[in-house]
């Protein structure tokens, strides 16, 4: 059963297809596995790693903000713990 999906290998979070509880292991679309450490709900984010404070955040191979403190492996991954940064995406398409 796979029960996340990784949008892009860049990324440090998978997004959860089937609501993920506490202990549970995460299996991930290509053969990842990952222990949940809290309740995850459906279609919510995943740390794959430790995600440090001040670290960005890649979903879909892009940067969707950064760790407003310490994500642990397995963790949910919400606006709780990350914030949006502004980005120039007029440099970014050179």
């Amino acid at each position: 059963m796979t029960n996340a999906i990784l949008l892009d290998e860049r990324d440090n979070v998978a997004t959860c297809t089937t609501p993920a509880t506490k202990g549970d292991t995460i299996k991930i679309l290509g053969g990842r596995e990952i222990s949940c450490v809290e309740d995850i709900p459906i279609w919510h984010k995943v740390a794959l790693r430790k995600i440090s404070c001040g670290e960005k955040v890649f979903k879909y191979g892009e940067i969707i903000g950064e760790a407003s403190r310490d994500i642990v492996a397995g963790g949910w991954v919400s606006h709780e713990n990350i914030f949006s940064v502004p980005r120039d995406y007029s440099s970014e398409m050179i």
